[in-house]
């Protein structure tokens, strides 16, 4: 069986990574550093596993990674942790960095799922423009924003302090009221959030 090695490399670009093969790491490494790859400079080695097989593993990755391929390079559009993650699974000795081989496939397996349940998060985050308004409910007058968190704050404008979730009245009446001060109109089903947008749209029309 003939025995190579399959490294990964980051690039300048952010998301974009190199895939290559070679029988000569140190000698590749040197090559790419220096002069870059397909005009894309910066290439940075992050990842190489000696495998058996290494031609057939490697266009197993390219028939993975298909959709995420520029062109007819070597260069993915991909998350390089998922492809650290996939060859590290393989059976081979590793190259670079070094460490141990579960290790590698543990850090970039925590890696993948914490940027996956980012992206979940911020999937299901509110994004809330930022308006001033008035209610006549209370006569003060308020400034609305998306939290840290991804939810509603609103926020007294006379002291700085932000609108308890159980404050008396509610900010969903507070809101209500200034809507209503403006001409629009409620719902007792409305949610916070929902009547938040109906006043943002008519702060700004």
């Amino acid at each position: 069986m003939v025995e190579g090695i399959i490294y990964l490399m980051l690039t300048v670009v952010d998301g974009l990574i190199k895939i290559g093969k070679t029988d000569n790491y140190e000698r590749r490494m040197k090559e790419l550093e220096k002069n870059g790859y397909r005009n894309v400079p910066g290439l940075k080695r992050e990842f190489a596993i000696e495998l058996e097989d290494y031609d057939e593993k490697e266009t197993l990755l390219q028939t993975i990674f298909s959709k995420s391929k520029l062109g007819d390079t070597e260069l993915f559009s991909i998350d390089i942790d998922i492809a650290k993650q996939l060859l590290s699974a393989f059976d081979g000795k590793i190259i670079y960095p070094k460490e141990n081989k579960n290790d590698i496939f543990l850090k970039a397996t925590d890696a993948v799922e914490e940027k996956e349940l980012k992206k979940a998060l911020d999937i299901n985050r509110h994004h809330f423009k930022e308006i001033d308004f008035t209610s006549s409910l209370t006569g003060k007058k308020y400034h609305g924003q998306t939290g840290e968190d991804g939810t509603l704050v609103i926020i007294d404008i006379a002291t700085g302090q932000e609108i308890p979730n159980n404050s008396k009245p509610s900010k969903k009446a507070i809101i209500g009221q200034a809507i209503k001060d403006l001409g629009g109109e409620t719902d007792n089903s409305d949610t916070l959030y929902q009547r938040y947008r109906k006043l943002t749209k008519l702060v700004l029309k």
